[in-house]
């Protein structure tokens, strides 16, 4: 019988702790360290994917993502050794996508060559603004030209190419934002990820923001005229949304993160990675050490995760809603019900439907463009109902 993580895929998600400097915006699990011994990080990589091999043989991998952090500041040789034990284990897609995040100021020529020879075949950069002056606000520690220089040595190492940015930034308007995208979409390859700055708890804008510091942030109107204008521009440069902030050339969306929205299994590796697997028929959520020097020496002493836990089916089936309602596909209806056990309520589905917020088309619930700027409300209702 096919389990149901099958219809999402099987990745393995890398996290690489270490930034050159933490971004004031930034609540990811990330540090800044004088010294980073990479042998000793290298061989507690490949002690994790021997430990999780174990538990998902015969499993086709769909993609490897090394994320952070800034994984561009792993060495090279660390990679390669990674990505070789990754084939030891497990049969690879024949279109397996192999990520790796990079900041501009971390980005050397060798280096990417030494990357794609490794096996890497995709790059995404964390460029985030086309603005020197936003790019110093956001704690960036490279500048425009830097970017531009560092996406150029990308696309002659990798076919595939993504970069992200940042809108809704701070005295930002409409029309700079406009102007902005209308030149990313000329440096783009065939994906891009567009988000709109969120000010999250325990963040240097955070702090500032609660004591009132952190000034000139868009009104919630303009910041939706900015998604609208986002899903316009690009829509007409031909990379629509495929997600509430990614936009892809048609074939190009991103294969990691599709597992993710999918509901496919992913092993999460390194510290505060979480993942989830299927095992004995039972899918579970896992989560690493957060702490670097901890999970080292937890993975040492062979006990990196934080906790595993069994996901009940309507856990499960409410992961998938929330996930899947963020891609434009949507979610298959008969797929929720088979992992709750029940379907979704159909009063609440077709009360968002007359608001036009949500459509169904045959089995699949889908979210429409203005149904999307209010994602987190729609969730919501469905799950309450």
């Amino acid at each position: 019988m096919t389990e149901d993580w099958q219809l999402g895929g099987f990745g393995l998600y890398i996290h690489w702790p270490f930034c050159e400097a933490k971004c004031p915006y930034c609540d990811f699990n990330s540090h800044v360290a004088r010294e980073i011994d990479q042998s000793r990080w290298c061989r507690a990589y490949l002690a994790e994917l021997d430990r999780i091999a174990a538990l998902t043989p015969g499993r086709v991998l769909r993609s490897v993502f090394f994320g952070g952090g800034t994984p561009s500041l792993i060495a090279p040789e660390t990679v390669a050794a990674i990505l070789e034990r990754v084939q030891k284990h497990w049969t690879p897609a024949n279109n397996i996508e192999i990520t790796l995040e990079a900041n501009p100021g971390s980005v050397e020529a060798d280096r990417f060559r030494a990357y794609a020879q490794a096996g890497v075949n995709r790059v995404s950069m964390g460029i985030q603004a086309l603005n020197d002056t936003d790019l110093r606000r956001l704690g960036r520690i490279h500048t425009v030209a830097e970017a531009r220089a560092a996406f150029d040595i990308a696309r002659n190492c990798f076919e595939r190419v993504s970069f992200d940015l940042i809108y809704a930034r701070q005295d930002q308007t409409l029309d700079d934002w406009r102007t902005e995208l209308t030149s990313a979409l000329t440096m783009a390859i065939d994906h891009l990820s567009l988000y709109q700055l969120t000010i999250e708890p325990g963040t240097a804008f955070g702090d500032r923001f609660a004591r009132g510091t952190l000034r000139g942030l868009p009104v919630e109107d303009t910041a939706a005229d900015m998604f609208e204008a986002t899903q316009d521009i690009c829509g007409a440069a031909g990379m629509p949304a495929y997600e509430v902030s990614n936009h892809a050339k048609l074939g190009s969306e991103s294969r990691h993160n599709l597992i993710y929205w999918q509901a496919g299994d992913y092993a999460g590796i390194g510290p505060g990675a979480h993942g989830r697997l299927t095992l004995a028929g039972r899918r579970h959520a896992t989560e690493a050490w957060s702490q670097p020097d901890k999970w080292l020496r937890e993975v040492e002493r062979g006990a990196p995760d934080k906790l595993q836990t069994p996901l009940a089916p309507e856990e499960q089936a409410d992961e998938y809603l929330m996930m899947g309602l963020r891609l434009t596909d949507g979610i298959d209806l008969t797929r929720y019900a088979a992992m709750r056990g029940a379907p979704l309520c159909e009063v609440a589905i077709s009360e968002l439907a007359e608001l036009g917020l949500v459509e169904v088309i045959d089995t699949s619930l889908r979210t429409t463009l203005r149904g999307r700027m209010v994602l987190n409300a729609i969730i919501e209702r469905l799950l309450t109902s």
